[in-house]
């Protein structure tokens, strides 16, 4: 007779509890699932469709499913003349296409948004429009000026449905350190940055690292990007508690990584639902990627770091009043995400996060969360500030220097 702890009830009690407080946090934080709004209509299809039928030269245009390497071989074969061309004929698919060169595709977006743009002013001056399709259409608008505001590099832009971007701060073809900062549930074109609450959105997030980062090396030549091109879970509901957006975003994060020019090192900042992607994606990320670290993470999906099958150090923190850490770890029939990182049986190197204030407060300036990214980020392992748990979380790194 099996007891009860090793029973198949207890883990279904387990499951129970984890669910129980998921819908204790929605009625308590205000984290509700919010309508998608259906915004304006999918370009894509068009877009595909012109690109399959074009060419360059008379080349014809290799397919968008192919290797980085393949399209990057390609448009180093044509030439920027021809290329510049293309991203004006076919903004969409060159602006979102890993392996073509970035400056190229900031150039391509900024063409993605103009049109985009005017899309949106086109539906505000429409006599029918509801009043929440007018209010839609007026935040979306206004977000689309602002990405094209001056100077902005705009690495991926979607405006389906609720959208996706990715943006570059610095010089990412010169970069020797690339930190990349992959957020968490309700991210999408409209909270990518925020007035009120700047640091808790990707751009801001994004911003505040790459300051940090050159105060702490200004000798290092740095970028940061926010990427927030992936599809998101709304709101603590159970897409949250799934790992299915979490798969598909994997994916575009390990193409996204693996097409990054030049031979940087990479650092993945990977924060709440984020935190579950990453996990998915670390056995399939480039050597280059040598640091992941996550901060509120509701798990990775995995027992310990060990089975994230990773050359990557993992880093772990938590804010003591993050209230992530009331959501039980535990994974059920594909509910949840695995074990705490932060629990020094998971095998991550625990850094303090002192200052964080809350779930959404690692990136606020001033914290020791900030100055540990920061430090991570260039490769100042030296300097960098333990969790209590583990006193020795920079021990036994090689070469560690900021270069």
């Amino acid at each position: 007779m099996t007891s009860f702890d090793s029973s198949p009830t207890l883990a279904v009690w387990r499951m129970l509890l984890a669910l129980a407080v998921v819908f204790v946090l929605l009625a308590t934080t205000g984290w509700t699932t919010i309508r998608r709004q259906p915004g304006s209509e999918d370009p894509h299809p068009a877009a595909l469709a012109a690109w399959a039928h074009g060419s360059a030269d008379g080349r014809r245009l290799p397919d968008t499913g192919s290797p980085a390497r393949t399209i990057a071989a390609f448009f180093h074969a044509i030439g920027a003349k021809r290329g510049a061309r293309l991203a004006e004929e076919h903004p969409l698919i060159v602006g979102n296409l890993d392996g073509v060169p970035v400056t190229l595709r900031y150039r391509a977006n900024r063409l993605s948004l103009k049109r985009a743009l005017g899309a949106e002013r086109r539906r505000l001056a429409e006599l029918r429009l509801s009043r929440d399709g007018r209010r839609d259409a007026t935040r979306r608008a206004h977000r689309f000026a602002s990405l094209m505001e001056r100077n902005r590099q705009i690495l991926a832009f979607d405006p389906t449905g609720t959208g996706r971007t990715a943006e570059v701060l610095g010089d990412l073809d010169r970069a020797r350190r690339v930190s990349v900062i992959v957020p968490g549930v309700d991210t999408n074109l409209l909270t990518f940055q925020r007035t009120q609450g700047r640091y808790t959105a990707p751009a801001g997030m994004a911003r505040s690292l790459y300051d940090a980062e050159r105060r702490t090396a200004p000798g290092t030549r740095v970028a940061v990007i926010a990427w927030a091109d992936y599809t998101s879970p709304v709101g603590v509901g159970i897409d949250a508690a799934i790992g299915r957006l979490a798969e598909s975003g994997a994916v575009r994060l390990v193409h996204m990584t693996d097409a990054l020019p030049g031979s940087s090192r990479v650092t993945l900042f990977c924060h709440s639902y984020g935190s579950v992607l990453c996990g998915v994606a670390a056995g399939r990320l480039p050597e280059r990627v040598t640091d992941v670290a996550v901060a509120g993470s509701p798990g990775m999906r995995v027992d310990s770091a060990s089975e994230l099958a990773t050359r990557a150090r993992v880093w772990a923190m938590r804010d003591a009043d993050d209230w992530i850490q009331r959501v039980p770890n535990l994974e059920f029939g594909g509910v949840g995400h695995g074990a705490d990182p932060v629990e020094p049986a998971f095998g991550a190197r625990l850094l303090s996060a002192a200052g964080a204030n809350g779930h959404t407060g690692y990136f606020e300036p001033g914290t020791e969360s900030l100055d540990n990214f920061a430090e991570i980020g260039v490769g100042a392992y030296q300097e960098l500030t333990c969790a209590s748990a583990d006193s020795a979380c920079n021990r036994g790194i090689s070469g560690a220097s900021g270069v």
